[in-house]
């Protein structure tokens, strides 16, 4: 155990300093265009050159670990994303936003499976869980806290973008300066929707919508807070409240759904969600600030879940050399609604105001739900497998995680090789 800590500290370091600066810019970036004036439409097609840009880096990614390896990867990845944050502090327009956006999800896709494929291939099999929950916690809290910071800074000066370039460039250090040899370069990722969709409908609806709901209420909940009265700090901590529901709700529902078939905790997610949302409808129109906070944990506990559960869906039934495949083309069907739901939720937002998009949340969360009801009428599948602990995270959000220990054994490829294919939490949009 203290061996394969001694193998991840340097990479689990950069990583908890990278999540740091994502957090925050996930406040800030929505805010900032706001303050710049740009609609709210403008704001969602920002969000989805975010999802398109993540989605292509993932797929691009392995490749260029291959070329250059991961040391150089990381280095080289990490000074762009901090260039580009700094170059967001001259962008005045929607196009200019779109394009550093983009880009920034393109480098943070890459940084991400090289760090997720790092600690994927030094996790033993008799440590896996403990290492990846030690490295997990670690950049889960880092992203949960730091929206917090925007109560430091004016959303108005370029001083916060200047704190988030500086912490992305402290990522480097920690890669840079370890003595530990690096893993063995990832291979590539065959995605199959049509395959997968005839073997595992649910999994690859419920991604798509996951994708759909989570990318636009993480990419403008910022935005959502400030339309509905609260304070740039206030608002900023809506995104804690839901970091923080998904932090204490994926081990639980995790467990749960190893007891009994996956598709009605997927169900039953989705139709939490969908009432918890309109819940947040209520306590805004009331202007209950807290009532708000503690819906926003509930909602992010049930919404941001729902993901892994799919995961672990398509796991039980495709073959153990399947799996690999089976996560990157789970993770393509979710990269597509991340980047077309911010347009749907901003469009929302702006035909009926801020409760358009939490309206938009219900509903779609409510279809999901209905579809998978009617799976489970029409196939009854015996529960079997292990839980697979991913979640895309993304702004959002949104990061790559491994797949379960039992699965990693099983499909008897190196576990580096599912870091290409899996976003980890996310950020998503």
């Amino acid at each position: 155990m203290n061996s394969s800590l001694a193998l991840i500290w340097s990479v689990t370091a950069a990583t908890t300093l990278l999540q740091v600066a994502n957090g925050l810019l996930q406040a800030v970036m929505p805010l900032r265009m706001q303050a710049e004036g740009l609609s709210v439409t403008a704001i969602g097609i920002v969000a989805a050159a975010y999802g398109l840009g993540f989605s292509t880096g993932c797929f691009l990614a392995p490749s260029f670990i291959r070329h250059v390896g991961y040391i150089r990867a990381f280095s080289s990845l990490a000074v762009m994303v901090a260039v580009l944050v700094l170059g967001m502090t001259q962008a005045h327009t929607t196009l200019a936003w779109v394009l550093l956006r983009g880009l920034t999800g393109v480098t943070l896709a890459c940084i991400f499976t090289v760090t997720d494929g790092w600690i994927s291939s030094r996790a033993t099999s008799s440590h896996r869980g403990r290492i990846l929950s030690i490295y997990m916690i670690s950049t889960k809290v880092a992203l949960m806290l730091s929206p917090l910071g925007i109560g430091f800074g004016d959303i108005k000066t370029d001083g916060l973008f200047m704190a988030i370039s500086g912490v992305m460039a402290l990522s480097l250090i920690p890669i840079s300066a370890t003595t530990t040899k690096e893993p063995p370069a990832p291979l590539g990722v065959k995605i199959d929707v049509k395959g997968l969709f005839v073997a595992a409908p649910s999994a690859v609806v419920g991604s798509f919508v996951v994708g759909l709901v989570n990318g636009p209420v993480i990419a403008i909940t910022p935005v959502f807070g400030v339309s509905i009265g609260m304070s740039q700090e206030t608002a900023a901590a809506l995104l804690v409240a839901l970091q923080a529901g998904s932090l204490v709700m994926q081990w639980p529902l995790g467990w749960l759904s190893d007891r009994a078939d996956r598709r009605y905790i997927i169900a039953g997610l989705a139709a939490g969600t969908s009432l918890i949302s309109i819940l947040i409808l209520i306590a805004s129109a009331q202007g209950a600030q807290q009532t708000i906070l503690w819906s926003f944990a509930a909602w992010g506990g049930l919404a941001l879940c729902i993901y892994s559960v799919c995961v672990a869906h398509a796991c039980d039934i495709v073959d153990p050399g399947r799996i690999v495949s089976t996560v990157g083309t789970l993770l393509f069907a979710w990269a597509v609604g991340v980047t077309i739901g911010p347009l749907f939720g901003a469009g929302a937002m702006e035909l009926l105001g801020p409760k358009g998009l939490f309206i938009y949340s219900a509903l779609a969360s409510l279809g999901l739900a209905a579809f998978i009801i009617l799976r489970i009428v029409q196939v009854q599948r015996a529960p079997k497998g292990e839980f697979v602990t991913i979640a895309p995270t993304s702004s959002a959000a949104p990061a790559i995680v491994a797949l379960s220990e039992t699965a990693a054994d099983n499909r008897k490829q190196p576990d580096q090789n599912a870091a290409s294919a899996v976003i980890r939490e996310e950020t998503s949009s």
